[in-house]
């Protein structure tokens, strides 16, 4: 049967993309930041053998696509992803699916990003899921600065921060080694030749921390950078820091006024990152209560 563009337009609302010159679909199913059980792995090898063509893909924002669906075949494809607790979606001007690196288990990771995100996803993905904004909008967790998963890229980049300290008792080592582990060049030598960090130069990245065979280096409690209107695609954009560093307490408030912010000020179709640019940081302090 030939599909009408209204038809397409209305399944890809329900997470069914259209194979382009085909009467077949990709399924986008939902997923835990990218973390697959072993049971869900063995539900889509079977909806991908029973109603697909056999594979599975992966998407950039870490859920998966079962690809290969007749149109015939999608209203028993949703009843059986229904009966195995599954769901499809991650499309339209909605909060998409939380992309987020593996922080909580890797060596540079400050925070626990996979639980950050599941919160954030369970909060503003499936909370906010019939909010309807004026365009779609991302939001990806970072666990360090090194940006894996390029959290400046996304409307709402969050990454993890360390502030580190370095005690005005410094032996004034005439080799300081934890000068020469800061990636960033960011430890500086005085004139009676003590250290100091230059804030201007450090990234909280904490790689210095545990390095002094002195113990003359500490570190706050992990906190939290915020990058506001990222963008990638045609129209590249980095996303603007605010100053302050956040608490994983405070970040949820910040999260729902910057979306209650883009759904009042953002015009239909605009991208967040246009909203940015258009009202400039000052209106976006006072709004967010910040300081700029």
């Amino acid at each position: 049967m030939a599909l009408t563009e209204q038809t397409i337009k209305a399944l890809k609302a329900k997470g069914f993309l259209h194979n382009r010159g085909t009467n077949y679909f990709s399924a986008r199913i939902i997923t835990g930041n990218g973390a697959l059980q072993a049971e869900m792995l063995s539900q889509l090898s079977h909806l991908s053998e029973t109603y697909g063509d056999g594979t599975v893909s992966l998407t950039g924002r870490l859920t998966v696509e079962i690809p290969g669906i007749p149109y015939s075949r999608i209203p028993a494809f949703r009843d059986e992803v229904a009966s195995l607790s599954l769901a499809t979606g991650g499309t339209g001007a909605k909060v998409r699916p939380i992309v987020a690196c593996k922080g909580s288990t890797c060596i540079y990771g400050l925070v626990d990003t996979q639980s950050l995100a599941q919160r954030i996803h369970t909060e503003f993905y499936e909370g906010w899921h019939e909010v309807i904004f004026p365009h779609k909008f991302k939001i990806a967790v970072g666990g360090c600065p090194n940006s894996c998963v390029k959290p400046e890229l996304n409307d709402l980049g969050i990454v993890g921060q360390k502030i580190m300290h370095l005690s005005p008792e410094c032996k004034a080592c005439g080799r300081c080694i934890s000068e020469q582990c800061c990636p960033m060049g960011a430890i500086k030598q005085r004139e009676n030749g003590k250290r100091y960090i230059d804030r201007n130069l450090c990234n909280n990245c904490s790689r210095c921390l545990d390095t002094c065979p002195f113990g003359k280096i500490s570190s706050e409690e992990s906190r939290y950078k915020i990058y506001l209107g990222g963008r990638w695609g045609k129209m590249k954009r980095c996303g603007t820091p605010l100053p302050s560093l956040y608490s994983e307490e405070q970040l949820f408030p910040l999260i729902t006024r910057i979306l209650n912010l883009y759904k009042e000020e953002g015009r239909p179709g605009e991208r967040f990152a246009s909203v940015v640019e258009r009202l400039g940081m000052d209106h976006m302090a006072r709004v967010l209560h910040e300081t700029v």
